[in-house]
């Protein structure tokens, strides 16, 4: 357990290093969404384009893999959703809610995270859930979240927009990207590689702090316009599906898939085991506010995956080791 948490607390102590800065200003609200720009388009897309790139493409596009994760994340998304309807929390922040409770935070924290834990051979199992939650996970909970609309075309206008913003969002790009280099055996010239190398090596630091000032930026925006304590009830059963529920829903599935004659290697399935139990990604609060959701709520589940995923997921890798 003690080799884990080496390797572990670092990672979480980034993502606490930059709640506090934020909530001490000592980095500026209004800086993070700098911060956020250069992750998202030039530090993560380079990281990801490089472990795409050295992966070998049968694991970048494992069928047996898909069979296994995908399903599992729909059936997240359902019971999440049959769960939290009521008179206080609809489509939308049902919607909302069950995106946290599917997506976890594989491109900030998941990626670099896991091929320090089990080698470079979890990058392509991991990079591949990253395509699958942008793609399917994302598009579908923004299409449910529309159902609220008194417009008949609510969920199928969501969808549209989702798609465009998955099409504007350079990690999936930087995805294909690199699987294309991959299968072609081809790489860029030595100054643009070394370049790209010098932003991939700033994506886990800058990643992990800024996760910790979104999460701070969130809750205090939220706070702001919140009237009354939060129950409990609304987002504590969401984070424990999220950090139990998925995991053991996509080991199982996996387990029972191999059982069956499933050729998906242990290795594979260990790796999406441990993306499951990753805390909730961070950016979902971002596409909360972008479509009127209940951010508090979606910021409480962050936070609380977050915090106890330095427990939870250090457990987890534990036991599948």
């Amino acid at each position: 357990m003690l080799d884990i948490l080496l390797v572990t607390f670092p990672f979480f102590a980034l993502v606490l290093a930059g709640y506090v800065a934020a909530r001490r200003r000592m980095l500026p609200l209004d800086a993070i969404g700098g911060l956020n720009t250069f992750v998202l388009y030039f530090a993560l897309p380079c990281m990801l384009y490089r472990f795409g790139a050295s992966t070998p493409i049968a694991q970048l596009l494992d069928p047996f893999a898909v069979a296994v994760y995908l399903p599992c994340a729909l059936l997240m998304v359902a019971g999440t959703i049959y769960f939290s309807l009521n008179t206080r929390i609809r489509w939308n922040d049902a919607a909302f809610g069950a995106l946290v409770a599917a997506f976890p935070n594989t491109g900030f924290m998941g990626v670099p995270l896991l091929v320090a834990l089990l080698g470079a051979a979890a990058a392509g199992p991991a990079i591949l859930t990253i395509l699958l939650d942008l793609v399917v996970t994302s598009s579908l909970c923004i299409a449910l979240s529309r159902l609220d609309s008194a417009d008949e075309h609510g969920a199928s206008e969501a969808a549209k927009k989702a798609l465009k913003g998955m099409a504007l969002n350079p990690m999936p790009w930087a995805i294909l990207l690199g699987g294309l280099s991959s299968a072609l055996g081809w790489k860029p010239v030595a100054p643009v590689m070394n370049t790209i190398g010098l932003l991939a090596d700033a994506a886990s630091p800058v990643a992990l702090f800024t996760i910790g000032a979104v999460l701070y930026r969130s809750q205090h925006l939220a706070a702001v316009h919140e009237h009354g304590p939060m129950p409990l009830a609304d987002y504590v059963p969401v984070a424990l599906a999220k950090l139990v529920v998925h995991p053991v829903l996509v080991f199982g599935a996996g387990t029972a898939a191999r059982a069956l004659g499933l050729p998906l290697e242990a290795s594979t399935l260990g790796a999406m085991t441990l993306v499951a139990a990753l805390p909730s990604a961070s950016n979902v609060s971002l596409l909360a506010e972008r479509f009127g959701a209940d951010t508090g709520r979606i910021a409480r589940i962050i936070l609380v995956t977050t915090a106890a995923a330095f427990v939870t997921f250090s457990a987890a890798v534990t036991l599948i080791r």
